[in-house]
């Protein structure tokens, strides 16, 4: 019988962790780790074999539009090969009869099992091209179980003050809870489905909080029923929203109301400097360390036969700890920001319509700025905050669509080139900025329709809105304000800061030329 879904939350609570229970999470996490790299090989072994199997070239070369054909012969491979989620659970009993099952038991083995098998079937699949193992340093940060009642448990006892422990085996490691917080309050009132136990780095080893190697460690709490909404989250517009989604640049057109074309995180500066000193400091520390890894040319040799070590100094790890405490804190800022974002787009509408972008696609055009902006980021945090305000995210086709190219008022599709930023048609319409326009048709298009409903009284309406966010933006650009090429500010406007920018040339008093007469060359 398959289990009813119920909906789930999140709620995290930092570990006050003594140097003794540090030590049994310590060996704890290394048997997680040996467990998932043991279960992560079979499953790699069985993956090749299937691959291996006339029958697998086969079955890749029926046509999809034999689907149900092609689906069936997959299938008979993985059954005969033993290839599925059950049977790695299977497999784990009996990889876990050993020293292991000390650590962790059979719940918690499902759980590694499971994770080891999704990421085998990544590249079974072909989302991925191979699996990793986890190395010692690497590790294994987080395990989880499946219930409650056994294993790695939570529990709140009234006896102590309100008090939460974390149980596994015979630790008993006590929760830090701040009763006056409403989230927390609110969380704990539920039902407590599974628990993870996560590790994380500190900032520094003698950071507040951290062990002795620099670790922290916080219990998850995966209860059932609804998150905690704030009371300045809980009125909700009733619009409908169009998101024209760029690298660096987020359309947002109500059908009433004002519109708006923002840069994402525009208030993330990170330091450029100081992150290419850090990353230059840690190579020249990796190559004293590693000489023997280099050739004469300053390259890394191959990898043959024996691998390469690695020797880390105290000094390079402090290094290494420091780049990764900046980028931390940079990706924080940039989650703060993403949330700010999608609170006020889930407060202007309760139905959201944007086209269905390629994220992995732009990291390969538009690498820096989609590393830096995290649009992919950004859309799965709003359709988070949508879902759990009871709104609702719609994401259209842009191959079906094509509203970029789409003209309303005539019904024509032109295409245009990247580089071009507005919409100037021969009927007369226009010029509009080319983003804006795309998320007002997308504001006006309906569930399952791939033309937009515009009458030309409403465009009337919507017209002025769009311009006033251009004049707006080439006003920030006069006072000096830096903002995307793909904002489409037009050539004259670029022209005039840049005359206003230019400083002027010093004015010298005229002076007359001088004549030479004579033959002694005498001035005259």
């Amino acid at each position: 019988m398959k289990r009813t879904k119920t909906p789930t939350f999140l709620l995290e609570l930092p570990l006050q962790v003594d140097w003794s229970q540090e030590r049994c999470l310590r060996a704890h996490l290394e048997a997680a780790r040996c467990l998932y790299n043991a279960v992560l090989s079979e499953a790699n072994k069985r993956l090749r074999r299937m691959r291996n199997d006339p029958a697998w070239a086969k079955a890749r070369a029926l046509p999809r539009s034999h689907s149900q054909a092609r689906a069936q012969a997959f299938s008979a491979l993985r059954n005969t090969y033993h290839f599925s989620e059950y049977e790695m659970h299977d497999y784990v009993k009996s990889a876990r009869i050993s020293w292991i099952a000390d650590h962790i038991e059979s719940t918690m083995a499902q759980t590694l099992a499971t994770r080891a098998y999704q990421a085998t079937n990544r590249v079974c699949v072909g989302k991925a091209k191979r699996v990793r193992f986890r190395s010692k340093e690497r590790g294994i940060d987080s395990v989880e179980g499946k219930r409650n009642d056994v294993g790695m448990r939570f529990v709140l006892d009234p006896n102590a003050g309100d008090g939460g422990f974390l149980i596994w085996n015979e630790q008993v490691i006590p929760a830090l809870i701040d009763w006056r917080d409403p989230v927390i309050q609110h969380g704990l009132r539920h039902t407590i489905k599974y628990v993870r136990l996560v590790r994380r780095r500190a900032s520094s080893p003698q950071a507040h909080g951290a062990d002795h190697d620099g670790y922290r460690y916080c219990v998850q709490l995966i209860l059932e029923g609804h998150a905690f909404i704030k009371p300045k989250h809980t009125q909700q517009g009733s619009d409908s929203i169009g998101l024209d989604i760029g690298p660096s640049t987020l359309a947002i057109v109500p059908r009433t109301g004002k519109a708006d074309l923002v840069t994402f995180c525009e208030e993330l500066a990170p330091d450029t400097r100081k992150k290419r000193r850090l990353q230059r400091k840690m190579d020249r520390q990796r190559r004293a360390n590693n000489p023997e890894n280099y050739d004469e040319k300053g390259r890394v040799k191959k990898q043959g036969k024996t691998r390469l070590r690695w020797r880390e100094s105290k000094r390079y790890q402090a290094t290494r700890r420091q780049h990764a405490n900046t980028e931390r804190r940079l990706a924080a800022h940039r989650k703060s920001l993403h949330g700010n974002l999608a609170h006020t787009i889930a407060q202007m509408g309760n139905t959201i319509t944007l086209e269905k972008t390629s994220f992995k696609g732009w990291q390969k055009q538009y690498g820096r700025s989609v590393g830096l902006r995290a649009p992919g980021m950004f859309v799965a945090h709003l359709a988070r905050i949508v879902a759990k305000t009871g709104g609702t995210l719609v994401e259209v086709s842009a191959y079906k669509t094509k509203l970029s190219q789409y003209c309303h008022h005539c019904g024509r599709y032109v295409k245009k080139s990247r580089s071009q930023r507005w919409h100037s048609c021969d009927c007369g319409l226009g010029p509009v900025q080319r983003d804006l326009y795309s998320a007002f048709l997308l504001a006006h298009l309906d569930p399952e329709q791939t033309i937009p409903s515009v009458t030309q009284p409403v465009w009337e309406g919507a017209e002025p809105r769009l311009r006033a966010v251009m004049e707006g933006l080439r006003q920030r650009a006069n006072e000096g304000h830096v903002l995307p090429r793909s904002m489409g500010l037009l050539a004259s406007d670029k022209a005039a800061r840049a005359r206003a920018r230019r400083l002027k040339s010093p004015a010298y008093p005229h002076q007359e030329p001088l004549s030479f007469s004579g033959e002694n060359g005498s001035v005259g």
